[in-house]
């Protein structure tokens, strides 16, 4: 598998991102390996708290809320899924394939780095990859936190503001990365922030991730990832462990997808889900201390 990596050089001097880069290698399923980018902060002796990211955001989405989590005393570690961020881009856009980026991650984050009593923090394709992971492990995490994602199966309709967004996906000459997380945000980002979103992307070549995961995400009941996620909802449904939905008032795309989760998965009984006022798609982006606090007073009352 021919993969790029992008310059570290892209990666200096970037806005509230000091954070020291970390590596581990996973095997790509093609005879060859891949190298995952992390970061790891807090104190090792921590609760982990894991923070996914989504489409087309990186690591850098969390910067905002990593200091009030470790300034908790939780240890905070947040990938860069393949393809994003500061892991490897594989060239190809066929060698992206839903089945791939659950064990790139399931491998990355359980083998190499070893993460166990995880408290996920999820967002956008973090859920898509980490739901499936919590459906197909449930004994390495003991908390959840969805925030404006899913677990599609393909089933439902997927509505027009997704159907929308991935023609756009497909159709659009130039994939504007930073434009497109600006466009999904409440707040207008300066200039320097949406640069550090375009980072990882020198050109369109690094951008195969970038245009095919919209059309990864199943929208029809034979999608080669929809009997895999009906799987993954079966177990996630008798997960009791205490799973929190907290998704913000402003995204159109998943807007009313957490009633399925707080409706079906067993942990979600009795817990304090909450609707964070004011933000857009990327909550992190407009409400990231809002949504750091309600983690830290989930995970310091929710003990497991």
């Amino acid at each position: 598998m021919d993969s790029l990596r992008t310059p570290d050089d892209r990666f200096e001097g970037l806005t509230g991102y000091d954070f020291s880069p970390r590596y581990v290698e996973v095997a790509d399923d093609d005879g060859g390996r891949l190298r995952v980018h992390f970061i790891d902060e807090g104190p090792s002796e921590g609760e982990v708290v894991l923070c996914m990211h989504g489409e087309p955001s990186w690591s850098y989405l969390y910067r905002h809320m990593v200091p009030l989590l470790t300034g908790a005393g939780l240890r905070v570690v947040a990938p860069d899924l393949v393809g994003f961020g500061r892991s490897d881009k594989p060239a190809d856009r066929n060698d992206y394939t839903y089945a791939r980026h659950v064990e790139w991650m399931r491998a990355a984050l359980f083998d190499e780095i070893g993460l166990d009593r995880v408290t996920l923090v999820c967002q956008d394709w973090g859920g898509l990859i980490g739901l499936r992971l919590v459906g197909e492990h449930p004994d390495r995490f003991a908390r959840v936190v969805a925030a404006n994602t899913f677990l599609p199966t393909g089933d439902r309709d997927p509505g027009e503001a997704f159907l929308g967004w991935q023609r756009f996906s497909q159709e659009v000459e130039t994939f504007p990365v930073g434009w497109i997380v600006n466009s999904a945000c409440t707040t207008d980002l300066t200039d320097d922030v949406v640069a550090g979103y375009d980072a990882p992307f020198p050109d369109e070549s690094y951008k195969e991730g970038c245009r095919q995961f919209p059309v990864l995400v199943p929208t029809r009941p034979d999608d080669p990832a929809s009997e895999a996620n009906r799987a993954a909802w079966e177990n996630l449904k008798r997960f009791d462990r205490p799973f929190l939905c907290a998704f913000s008032d402003q995204d159109p795309i998943t807007g009313g997808a957490d009633r399925p989760l707080r409706e079906e998965v067993a942990g979600c009984a009795g817990q304090p889900h909450t609707t964070i006022e004011g933000g857009g798609h990327f909550l992190q982006e407009d409400r990231g201390p809002e949504l750091a606090r309600v983690v830290i007073d989930f995970v310091q009352q929710r003990p497991v």
